[in-house]
């Protein structure tokens, strides 16, 4: 199990430290400029501490962020959203006991929408670009159920429903290395038009969340055409990967 308490005194002192080098780092002449950056790619998320012994599985989705840097500093704020789904489920029912000769699928999901707001103490140059977050949340934690035709992969949900949501509130700390792939500045003098460069960004994150309540994959039970929920209740902390395409214009 992650040492959650021991992480958030870490946590708490390296958040002091950075801001002691935010305030050192000398500015450069790049990092005096306005520079909005974004990314996307792929998010994981594993379960931690009380979370983890409800919820063992890993969590699969994606995330963007857009950010804008502090003009003569080293330093970005920004926000991210992201989405996870952390179960899944689904079977194959009659659409009605009146209607026995009908099928669809019943698809149950267990997901996460994620939003931050970090501050990122980030260089403006360099081939590599490591960097710190700080940041605040929410994690809307909600299970959903939906009903779709069986032979139709990408048809729209003839009736969908969500079963159980619940608001968590968290802060963490993440840390990241940024590669620079493609060097776009003579292609913007030229043209005028897209990003100044394209980088490769790998991403960790510790998130600790309050409590919400939730379902997990089998949490939903069905008998003589009643539905009983297993409602599990936990802090909502967070270990998440990101690997994906940065962006700076």
């Amino acid at each position: 199990m992650f040492p959650t308490k021991a992480f958030e005194l870490s946590a708490n002192r390296l958040i002091a430290a950075s801001i002691a080098i935010m305030i050192s780092v000398p500015v450069t002449s790049a990092s005096a400029q306005v520079q909005p950056e974004a990314s996307v790619g792929l998010l994981l998320g594993f379960p931690q501490g009380e979370f983890r012994d409800h919820v063992p599985n890993l969590g699969i989705g994606l995330s963007g962020t857009v950010g804008i840097r502090i003009p003569n500093s080293p330093l970005i704020i920004g926000g991210d959203l992201g989405f996870l789904i952390y179960g899944h489920d689904q079977r194959r029912e009659m659409i009605s006991t009146t209607i026995p000769d009908v099928e669809v699928r019943v698809i149950t999901s267990n997901n996460i929408l994620q939003g931050n707001i970090f501050l990122r103490l980030k260089p403006a140059t360099g081939a590599v670009r490591p960097y710190f977050d700080g940041l605040i949340g929410f994690k809307y934690l909600f299970t959903e159920t939906e009903i779709r035709n069986v032979f139709w992969a990408d048809n729209e949900p003839i009736a969908e429903s969500v079963n159980l949501g619940d608001l968590a509130f968290g802060y963490g700390i993440g840390f990241g290395i940024a590669f620079h792939a493609v060097d776009r500045t003579q292609a913007k003098l030229e043209t005028g038009e897209g990003p100044v460069g394209i980088l490769i960004d790998l991403r960790l994150r510790y998130l600790m969340g309050t409590e919400a309540d939730y379902l997990k994959k089998g949490s939903i039970t069905h008998e003589r055409g009643s539905v009983t929920y297993d409602i599990y209740t936990s802090r909502t902390d967070f270990l998440m990967p990101f690997v994906g395409v940065s962006f700076v214009f």
